[in-house]
């Protein structure tokens, strides 16, 4: 079949194999360009590992430290006329060039929320592996059945306290309009931090160190956003915010609990707002990743997934030195994206921006362009009229 992009709303509904390859095939190539990193982790367990910053610390792991990994990840296979999801795709061709460089990994489609994937997972560990000396959890998922109680939360991006309202643009229209977003009730703050916040890490680290999975020294990471107080109410202040503060929770509670234990350390790393399957879905943040773009790539400091990881990884988890923390601490690999003159003409920016003049003011090329990336469409050297084959199936 011919795959072309439908875009319904902040997402795509179909993706293209032969381009999500593509897009995971450049960033092997950026990691590799960059060149080894030393004393990188060697066994790799990505929780959320099929899109993303999930994706990219998986393909960073392997590539830049010949690291084993396994990967975990709910994704929709091909349908009769219809397309996998890209998770499906970008895993397929990760597993094969992986593969192709002698690189052991594993993958499991599944729901990560329950106790019978992990162990699953943990039981493979322990037969291929034994133990792994990484963690990262970068799970993103609208909802989660309680593996306890067997309740079904669903996550909610709303404001907390009082009704928000601000700009906000339709990304595949262009139209710029003023939004205003209910807060969420006490108990779809409950639920968000129930799907979101950091009991389900806890969960993995619990199985793990019961299996004697986690070797000498294993690191853990969870990643996270705060950006600029544009995008509080919606965010940091929010309910996805009061998720994430549950994840530092964890993140403390874990990195205590691993010293205590012999292991090594766990923490937040807070990233750069770029255009995931995840922000494209949150009201405002997209146009202030519009007006973001521009401005850094007028600066020259404009990063990906990719290359936020490769220098979380190179320059911080790796590096041979002792993590710099901020005051709350975390790891800041947001550092450019926060820098004073960058937020500054962000907000010189923010209250000019019109329907009629997005396109002078902002990146929103930019965006449309990196948003259907991820969906394998725009990627160079493949002839998007040809037809291919959907039903590709995974290692």
């Amino acid at each position: 079949m011919v795959i072309k992009p439908k875009v319904r709303g902040f997402v795509c509904v179909t993706a293209h194999p032969g381009g999500c390859a593509a897009h995971v095939e450049e960033q092997v190539k950026y990691v590799k360009a960059k060149g080894a990193i030393k004393q990188g982790p060697k066994k790799v367990l990505v929780i959320g590992a099929s899109t993303g910053y999930g994706l990219a610390s998986r393909i960073t792991a392997a590539f830049g430290s010949q690291a084993a990994t396994v990967g975990v990840f709910f994704e929709r296979p091909s349908e009769e006329g219809r397309p996998a999801t890209p998770g499906w795709y970008n895993t397929i061709a990760f597993t094969r060039a992986a593969r192709a460089d002698g690189l052991y990994a594993r993958n499991f489609n599944g729901d990560a929320f329950s106790k019978e994937l992990k162990q699953q997972v943990v039981a493979a560990i322990k037969a291929d592996l034994g133990q792994v000396d990484l963690v990262v959890y970068s799970l993103a998922s609208p909802r989660r059945t309680h593996p306890v109680t067997g309740v079904v939360h669903k996550s909610v991006l709303k404001p907390v306290g009082a009704p928000y309202t601000n700009k906000t643009v339709d990304t595949d229209k262009g139209v710029v309009s003023e939004i205003t977003i209910e807060p969420a009730t006490e108990a779809e703050i409950a639920d968000t931090t129930t799907v979101m916040g950091g009991e389900d890490w806890e969960m993995w680290i619990d199985a793990l160190e019961q299996a004697d999975a986690l070797a000498p020294g294993a690191t853990s990471v969870a990643y996270s956003y705060i950006g600029p107080e544009v995008t509080w109410p919606i965010y940091k202040n929010g309910t996805i915010g009061l998720a994430k503060n549950d994840l530092e929770r964890s993140a403390r509670k874990i990195d205590a609990r691993l010293k205590a234990h012999g292991y090594g350390r766990a923490f937040i790393s807070v990233n750069k707002a770029l255009v995931t399957q995840a922000s494209s879905a949150i009201p405002v943040v997209p146009l202030y990743i519009s007006i973001l773009y521009k401005v850094m790539k007028a600066r020259g400091t404009h990063e990906g997934c990719i290359e936020q990881i490769q220098r979380l990884f190179a320059t911080q988890m790796y590096h041979g030195s002792a993590l710099t923390f901020d005051d709350g601490g975390r790891v800041r690999i947001d550092d450019w994206e926060m820098h004073p003159e960058v937020q500054a003409e962000v907000a010189r920016v923010w209250p000019q921006v019109t329907t009629e003049n997005l396109a002078a003011l902002t990146d929103i090329a930019g965006y449309r362009e990196e948003f259907l990336r991820l969906f394998g469409f725009g990627l160079p050297g493949i002839n998007y009229e040809a037809d291919v084959e959907p039903h590709v199936p995974l290692d």
